[in-house]
């Protein structure tokens, strides 16, 4: 089969490489019809993950036609089409017990190594290196699923790749970053970032009963995305003074809550963004952190900050004092998808939620090393990439 791999530093990949088998009962295979580029998957690029091997098949955010089942898995069948979490989940564990699908305590062979780098080890994860699992990924033709019995959801007919593949990751993701913010009604939210998890952050913003919504970025496709799909209010970062704008919003008070959507390669103008940008280089610190910074600067009194956004290891300059002295609630994690995915299905069912308007691009999964530049560099008007394992629906650049 054909898979996207990495090879290194900014080096992907698509080669000829063996096709998965059922290696245990709970095990199921599926042929992806459709998978996307994450922004985790550009710190994988960038090089900011450890533990990565050349020849490593990426990807976390698949769906497709399932072909083939253990013994053990009761709830598939072959030609059965599903939506796969990112988390790799046992379904037995005290986490997964709590519905905290991305704390399993078992679906990481590795978790030594993660627990040496954060004291203990968060779930396996598809595609995302051998501190997490060594998992093959699915941005590839076919993919193994572990615990088959408990990661994937059903898909009914009349559903589009399109409108149900990002129920793998980023649609639960901006879901789970708002509802931690414990919205009430009428509450400001000011999010950080606007690609695809800020984008689905402040849509739920809005389901769970949001008064205003703000979006954050400097790139002009994506703050017109915020503002016409979304209905947020816009800052460009680099335009405006982010922490005078949101005073002038909220009377001085400041947000209700402040979502992080960004991640360990924020940008930032000025003096502390070339600060970031040099540590981050010599690898001083392993995260850039300007939009946490001003995320829990700007947050109200008594407020949330939300962090979906990937960290991997230490930052700098965090303010601390302000956490403490503001007595903010901060809220971060992997996202517990398969808690999420059924809900979220039936809102995109009924038609409330249309998450395919992220898609900037679907492509052939040939395509995915120039892919994986444009969505880092933001070329073309970059915001989602989507990559054809087997070719059919690849349509270029996507017009909404």
């Amino acid at each position: 089969m054909k898979a996207t791999c990495w090879h290194g530093t900014n080096d992907v990949r698509v080669e000829d490489v063996p096709d998965p088998h059922i290696l245990n009962p709970r095990d199921a295979i599926v042929r992806v019809t459709s998978t996307a580029i994450c922004g985790s998957d550009l710190h994988l690029y960038d090089g900011y993950i450890p533990t990565m091997m050349k020849g490593d098949i990426l990807g976390h955010e698949f769906m497709g036609e399932v072909v083939a089942v253990g013994s053990a898995v009761k709830n598939l069948k072959v030609g059965d089409r599903v939506v796969n979490p990112f988390p790799i989940a046992c379904g037995n564990c005290f986490f997964c017990q709590e519905e905290q699908f991305s704390l399993c305590e078992n679906s990481n062979p590795n978790a030594w190594m993660a627990e040496k780098m954060w004291g203990h080890s968060p779930c396996g994860i598809f595609g995302y290196s051998h501190m997490l699992g060594g998992y093959a990924g699915g941005q590839a033709q076919f993919a193994r699923i572990p615990y088959a019995d408990v990661g994937p959801i059903k898909i009914p007919d009349g559903l589009s790749d399109e409108q149900v593949l990002f129920l793998s990751d980023v649609l639960p993701t901006g879901y789970m970053a708002a509802e931690a913010c414990d919205i009430k009604p009428g509450h400001v939210v000011a999010v950080w970032g606007a690609g695809p998890v800020g984008l689905f952050a402040m849509l739920s913003a809005w389901l769970l009963g949001a008064g205003k919504v703000v979006a954050i970025d400097r790139v002009p496709e994506r703050l017109q995305m915020a503002k016409e799909k979304c209905g947020a209010e816009i800052l460009d970062y680099e335009q405006v003074d982010v922490l005078d704008a949101l005073a002038e919003m909220t009377g001085g008070r400041g947000p209700d809550a402040c979502i992080e959507a960004v991640g360990m390669e924020a940008h930032a103008p000025g003096l502390l963004g070339a600060y970031d940008k040099v540590k981050q280089a010599l690898r001083l610190e392993t995260g850039r952190p300007p939009a946490l910074r001003q995320a829990i600067r700007a947050c109200r009194n008594g407020g949330t900050v939300s962090i979906p956004g990937v960290f991997g290891g230490l930052i700098d300059k965090v303010p601390m004092g302000a956490i403490v002295n503001k007595a903010l609630t901060l809220k971060s994690g992997q996202t517990h998808v398969q808690r999420y995915m059924a809900p979220l299905l039936e809102r995109i069912a009924n038609g409330e939620i249309d998450p395919s308007f992220i898609i900037t691009h679907e492509l052939p999964l040939e395509a995915a090393p120039q892919a994986y530049e444009m969505f880092r560099d933001k070329k073309d008007d970059c915001v989602k990439v989507v990559l054809k394992p087997w070719g059919d629906g690849a349509v270029g650049k996507v017009v909404h």
